[in-house]
């Protein structure tokens, strides 16, 4: 195992404990079996590779591995534990799973068969954990890695301590927490277009000129290397895949017509439908419908957007501004964890209670007159007041 080992030293030495995630001191990371799923690039390894380093209790004998590392080309995960149990191991931290075919029965085998071993993996976030062969969902425990926050961002970026605040707070408080929070920053709208821009994963920090280029290669390797595998997709369907992103990114927010995108791409409706949910899962696309129950829920979205502003910037050169704004502001609302709908009136409904108007600055309240608990969400303010709601302060929700 000396070749993983020394594998592991390397990839190590490089892990700093300066700025950490949003989800890592969320973690529970006693348990047996845990797995961390997310968008390419959203810290998912550097979360591993912190608590290997930083986060296990002194003396703990630990090992990562990828997933696709050449010592797997002939040995198997199972093999890897039992070696690593038999050499004293406590911990074993497993990158990208996804790649590894037998991944779900091998885990499987390894929880039943080494209980005194923790396992701590990652995977593709549009692989389905418990869809595996073998029956993992009474052993593993599964949480999402989404890229970040404003937040975050001007913590990683600009060495900042700021905290979150929850919906209700930011609710209330539309006066009072933007203050505070300027105190750190005094100019937070010139900070927020750079995030909407280049701000979305932690890549940033080390490589801002090509950041662009890298988010197209991770939407590149998110569709040619991960659903491919993940989804079994031949070649022709990977090209129809990255066309039906093509046209979404011209046109977002779109309203997606099935039966016009199906002739387009010579495919048939469930095909296209099931495209569009595949690139959901991926965390390449959000998808929004009208709240509605049953079988209704279950048809095509209502409208689709990107997952995020950056991608807008990065699949279109001049992306229109209300749309950057619609997309930065369900993508953090969701990445909060809340539950959003299109509204009857207004832009969003919110955990079935808020209703919201997303715009710019002179935004009125015309759409959501009459409205309870509705709120207008305004760009290029930097206070709020009443039911008037900065956009930037929603990038503080997690």
């Amino acid at each position: 195992m000396e070749t993983l080992i020394e594998y592991q030293q390397n990839v190590v030495d490089g892990v700093g404990n300066d700025f950490h995630r949003f989800l890592y001191n969320r973690l529970p990371w006693e348990s047996r079996m845990l797995s961390i799923k997310g968008l390419r690039g959203a810290g998912k390894t550097t979360m591993l590779l912190q608590h290997l380093k930083y986060g296990q209790p002194e003396g703990t004998k630990s090992l990562y591995v990828t997933a696709d590392h050449p010592w797997l080309y002939t040995h198997t995960l199972l093999e890897t534990a039992k070696l690593w149990v038999q050499n004293g191991g406590r911990a074993l931290y497993i990158d990208e799973v996804h790649k590894y075919v037998n991944w779900s029965r091998e885990l499987k085998n390894i929880y039943d068969g080494f209980p005194g071993l923790q396992v701590f993996f990652t995977a593709s976030s549009a692989l389905d954990i418990y869809r595996g062969e073998s029956d993992l969902s009474r052993r593993v425990l599964t949480f999402t890695l989404p890229g970040m926050s404003f937040r975050e961002y001007l913590n990683l970026v600009y060495g900042q301590a700021l905290h979150p605040v929850s919906l209700t707070e930011l609710l209330n408080n539309p006066t009072e927490i933007p203050a505070v929070i300027r105190k750190q920053i005094e100019t937070p709208i010139p900070l927020f277009r750079e995030y909407l821009v280049k701000g979305y994963l932690p890549f940033v920090r080390d490589d801002q000129k090509s950041y662009l280029t890298r988010l197209v290669q991770v939407i590149e390797a998110s569709i040619t290397n991960d659903l491919a595998f993940i989804e079994n997709y031949s070649a022709t369907h990977v090209v129809k895949i990255k066309k039906l992103l093509g046209v979404i990114a011209e046109s977002a927010p779109f309203e997606p017509n099935i039966s016009s995108l199906a002739r387009k791409l010579n495919l048939g409706r469930d095909t296209v439908n099931n495209f569009l949910y595949h690139l959901e899962r991926a965390f390449l696309l959000n998808l929004v419908n009208r709240p509605s129950e049953g079988v209704a829920a279950l048809q095509k979205p209502d409208k689709v957007y990107l997952e995020n502003a950056n991608f807008s910037h990065a699949l279109k050169e001049h992306p229109d501004r209300g749309t950057t704004r619609e997309t930065f502001f369900l993508n953090q609302l969701r990445n909060a964890g809340h539950e959003i709908h299109l509204a009857e009136k207004g832009d969003f409904l919110v955990d079935r209670t808020y209703t919201f108007e997303v715009g710019g600055r002179s935004k009125s309240i015309k759409q959501i007159a009459g409205i309870s608990n509705a709120y207008i969400v305004s760009d290029d303010i930097e206070i709020g007041f009443g039911n008037k709601i900065p956009l930037w302060l929603f990038g503080f929700l997690y």
